[in-house]
């Protein structure tokens, strides 16, 4: 039973990594389209964090 858990935490613990990642990815193409540089290079930091 406890291996069960510890792979349903694994699996949660990978979709929320996911999905912080592609919300930095989103968040970037917005601050490129608008073209705010600074951002940019924030949210490019934050992915290398995260890669």
């Amino acid at each position: 039973m406890s291996q069960n858990r510890l792979q349903v935490a694994n699996q949660a613990k990978q979709m929320h990594r996911l999905n912080i990642q592609r919300n930095i990815e989103h968040r970037l193409e917005v601050a490129k389209a608008k073209g705010d540089e600074r951002l940019v290079r924030q949210l490019e930091a934050e992915i290398k964090y995260f890669g």
